[in-house]
């Protein structure tokens, strides 16, 4: 069906991602590759340069902490994991998103999402801000 998907996940909000896995899974069916990423906030290191060894200590904490939890996010999944990619970056998810698209020929997005309510409506969630900025098909899963 799909070859390369994107699955979005939050690793620190699994009930968020749960919901899209079995929808990933199924558009992958016999041969397609899930991509789990996992976006960090990007740090302000220009403007806090006198706590930069410090800053980077805490995002390679806070990465391994994520590699980690996309590690354990892998058993979740009914295909082999050998069909599971991970990837942790730093920076706005919309752009993640778009990049490893880009750099992976990626076929579809799935993403899951919360019901919207008026706080998402007013202030934008990760979900919408990848739909209004994605090269390629997303599916939300709510």
């Amino acid at each position: 069906m799909y070859h390369t998907i994107i699955m979005p996940v939050d690793v620190f909000e699994m009930e968020l991602s749960d919901k899209a896995i079995r929808h990933a899974e199924f558009m992958a069916q016999k041969d397609g590759v899930i991509h789990l990423l996992h976006v960090l906030p990007g740090s302000a290191s220009m403007t806090m340069s006198r706590f930069a060894a410090d800053l980077r200590r805490f995002e390679e904490h806070l990465q391994q902490e994520a590699e980690t939890r996309l590690k354990t996010m892998v058993t979740h999944f009914s295909i082999e994991p050998s069909r599971i990619k991970l990837h942790v970056s730093f920076g706005n998810i919309r752009d993640a998103v778009n990049d490893l698209a880009e750099d992976l020929h990626a076929d579809v997005v799935v993403i899951g999402s919360r019901n919207p309510s008026i706080t998402t409506h007013l202030l934008g969630s990760n979900a919408s801000n990848v739909i209004r900025h994605a090269h390629i098909p997303v599916l939300v899963v709510r």
